[in-house]
């Protein structure tokens, strides 16, 4: 069998295969959330119907069990249509049975007119001044493999924040160019594996859900997230970050964790 081309594999109109490049660090048999993340996205604003002068300005998923590695199925719905916004609401599932990750999705309407712009400019060293960065997992092929990494201040094996641009080496979906806002999301939710304040071999810090907040729309091929991580003696945690692009910063995403011994 050779190499697979892309994170998925399209079977049919809404039906994807996850190959083991979305492999995650805690179970070879579950994905990292990063790629059914980016997947849902881009099936919000690629389902039929959509309204190409809106944007997603903000999507909250909610991970309801691991995601496996297999055929999946995506279900996209309008729960709220609007003049200036709408929500919209999609599911993943596997093949005939419940939904496994389920994303609620917030879009704006683009102004018509341009209006003052408050934007930041960067304050990151741009990616290509900073060395690689590699993640050692038992397996060896998986989301760490098909993730370029590059670390501006902190490290995977170094307890505390940490802000590390990432860039994909394969497309989400093998065959397809990827996207800005697939870059985004592929790499939003690894904030809590990039501020992460206790051993790996030793504590599970699992996120139950994703927040992505983008005020302004991303660019480029690399993201970088700039996060860190609180822990409560309870075992609940939570993962901040600010996301950036190239040219700046673009928004927020937050993780609530579940903290645990192995």
């Amino acid at each position: 069998m050779g190499v697979a081309e892309g994170f998925f594999e399209r079977v049919d109109t809404g039906r994807f295969l996850a190959t083991a490049f979305t492999r995650g660090p805690w179970d070879e048999r579950s994905q990292h959330a990063g790629p059914p993340a980016a997947l849902l996205g881009r099936a919000v604003e690629e389902r039929a119907g959509a309204r190409e002068d809106m944007r997603i300005a903000r999507i909250t998923y909610e991970i309801l069990r691991p995601v496996p590695i297999g055929e999946l199925e995506i279900t996209t719905s309008v729960v709220r249509a609007g003049r200036g916004t709408e929500v919209v609401e999609a599911a993943l599932a596997p093949a005939g049975a419940a939904p496994v990750m389920l994303a609620r999705a917030l879009r704006i309407r683009v102004a018509r007119e341009a209006v003052p712009a408050v934007v930041p400019g960067p304050e990151l060293p741009p990616p290509g001044e900073v060395a690689q960065t590699p993640f050692e997992l038992p397996w060896e092929i998986g989301y760490h493999t098909a993730m370029e990494t590059r670390f501006v201040a902190g490290a995977f094996a170094e307890p505390g924040p940490g802000t590390c641009w990432m860039r994909m080496r394969v497309p989400l979906i093998a065959g397809e160019e990827p996207r800005p806002l697939d870059r985004v999301l592929i790499a939003a939710d690894s904030g809590n594996g990039i501020s992460a304040v206790l051993d790996f071999g030793r504590y599970v810090f699992v996120n139950g859900d994703l927040t992505v907040h983008l005020h302004r729309h991303p660019v480029g091929e690399w993201a970088c997230v700039e996060a860190r991580t609180s822990v409560d003696a309870a075992g609940i945690g939570l993962a901040d970050a600010r996301l950036h692009d190239e040219k700046g910063p673009i928004g927020r995403s937050a993780q609530s964790l579940f903290v645990a011994p192995r």
